[in-house]
């Protein structure tokens, strides 16, 4: 009987560090990934950048949207790991120029295969990389911002299950919308091909740009 009980106890053992070593597993891999927070809310329809329209004139696969695929994607730690890696690769890798140095116009989009860009390339690159480590296109969007110097920018959204992050080429961190100091302007629309209104809402700074 003793013996019986013993063997009992030394299941029980076994389970409770099994149960303990999975619950730490899970609480180190929360930890490894940013805090949720609210995604933000697009409203009504929006008129795409021109050089959007011209860009998927020139592309038109880059610019298509398959209902398909979810709208948002779970945000592992494996994710998180590939979102800050490609930000910090492509804004490592592509140098800033503007388009009228560039191109010899005010305004153009494309994806910087002579290692030269401005936002939009930047955006453009990340999101073809992402795409091609098989995050779904649907869940990245396009987004356009005014900027701290309250000029045009762009920058990509991805939207997960913890809420919308940004990439950016003005910083290798990855940053929660509302953190970015950023007014939102537009971005692709999920349910057509098109851009959809996010009314203006501002945001707050972080202390680190970097």
């Amino acid at each position: 009987m003793f013996s019986r009980f013993r063997g009992y106890r030394h299941v029980i053992a076994a389970a409770v560090i099994t149960f303990a070593g999975a619950a730490g597993a899970q609480a180190q891999q929360s930890a490894n990934l940013p805090v949720a927070s609210a995604p933000i809310t697009a409203g009504g329809d929006a008129r795409a950048p021109y050089a959007w329209t011209d860009f998927c004139k020139r592309m038109p696969a880059q610019c298509s949207v398959d209902t398909r695929e979810p709208e948002t994607v779970e945000l592992t730690p494996r994710l998180w790991s590939l979102l800050v890696g490609t930000n910090q690769r492509v804004n490592r890798d592509i140098v800033a120029i503007t388009d009228q140095d560039h191109w010899g116009v005010v305004d153009r989009w494309d994806i910087p295969t002579d290692g030269k860009g401005d936002c939009e390339d930047f955006v453009l690159l990340k999101r073809q990389r992402l795409a091609a480590a098989g995050v779904p296109r649907r869940a990245m969007r396009v987004t356009v911002v005014i900027d701290e110097e309250n000029a045009g920018h762009a920058v990509l959204m991805i939207r997960t299950d913890r809420g919308d992050f940004i990439l950016d080429n003005k910083r290798n961190a990855v940053l929660p919308w509302s953190q970015t100091g950023y007014t939102y302007v537009k971005r692709e629309s999920q349910a057509q091909t098109g851009w959809a209104s996010l009314g203006g809402l501002s945001t707050s700074t972080v202390a680190s740009l970097r």
